[in-house]
């Protein structure tokens, strides 16, 4: 389950240890590239209070929108697990891809032949420069897991992902997995 180096379609989660990082404070995300000039990735648990439809009135459905993270928030980026409906996607791993031709993937959705267990959405990117990833890593900053859910993790119920990856884990990560966001209301 826990893999010793980063790669392209692995999960990332927060450890407990980074609660004072506004960003990734019990985030998940997944890495989408990874190479030696550096790696981009989404946050899969952080959604934001709006919709697809508010942003993009043209889209008829309220599909959530989710915050990435920290890099070009105010660019809209999507990942999908439907590369025969979307061309032009980009294959990260486990049957999941990122972008594609964007007017595709809104008439789709309009259509109703793409849904939200098909596609998420995120303003802006998870980003780090050459040797910040495995910085953060020696850090202990995160924790690697592979992606067990493969190209279902973009239909995931966010609220728990956190803590459900945690208990996975198990031994004092469990401990943490239970303990509130804010310590201080305790």
């Amino acid at each position: 389950m826990i893999s010793m180096l980063p790669k392209k379609g692995c999960l990332l989660v927060a450890e407990p240890t980074i609660s004072n990082d506004v960003s990734f404070n019990r985030a998940v995300v997944l890495l989408t590239e990874h190479t030696k000039e550096g790696s981009v990735g989404f946050i899969l648990n952080k959604p934001l209070s709006y919709s697809i439809n508010d942003l993009i009135p043209e889209i008829e459905a309220n599909f959530m929108v989710y915050n990435g993270g920290p890099v070009e928030q105010d660019n809209l980026y999507f990942l999908h697990n439907v590369p025969d409906l979307i061309p032009n996607s980009i294959e990260i791993s486990y049957g999941l891809y990122w972008g594609g031709d964007f007017e595709s993937a809104k008439t789709l959705i309009n259509d109703g032949k793409i849904t939200k267990e098909n596609i998420r959405f995120f303003l802006g990117y998870s980003g780090w420069d050459t040797n910040q990833l495995e910085d953060e890593l020696e850090e202990n900053s995160w924790i690697i897991l592979e992606n067990e859910l493969q190209n279902k993790v973009i239909s995931k119920n966010s609220q728990n992902f956190w803590k459900e990856k945690l208990n996975e884990i198990g031994g004092e990560y469990v401990y943490f997995s239970n303990s509130p966001e804010n310590p201080s209301l305790n």
